[in-house]
């Protein structure tokens, strides 16, 4: 079974379904929180969601990059905790990883 040439209209018609796709995907979250009750417990959830956010996404680099990486992080958070300085950190954890990969990690 193959499906039909669209020829010009295919690419209008997958990016129009792309933006379906992507209004849909924005609008449900404001449709399904408000269905939700804001409960204590749904507020703890929501305000933890940021956090395990950024863990979720920083550790698959860390497990591809290794331990490097993981202490030039673990530099750029402390730096973040005492200095609540973005720029200081990132500099921080660039100069960590540059570091540790001169010295061959």
């Amino acid at each position: 079974m193959t499906l039909p040439d669209l020829g010009t209209w295919g690419a209008l018609a997958a990016i129009t379904a792309m933006a379906v796709a992507t209004y849909l995907c924005r609008i449900s979250g404001v449709a399904l929180m408000s269905i939700i009750p804001l409960t204590p417990h749904v507020r703890r959830g929501l305000a933890a969601l940021p956090g395990s956010i950024v863990v979720a996404t920083v550790l698959p680099l860390v497990e591809r990059l290794g331990w490097a990486a993981a202490v030039a992080l673990l530099a750029a958070v402390g730096t973040m905790i005492l200095r609540r300085s973005e720029l200081l950190a990132l500099l921080v954890g660039m100069a960590a990883i540059s570091g540790l990969r001169a010295l061959g990690f």
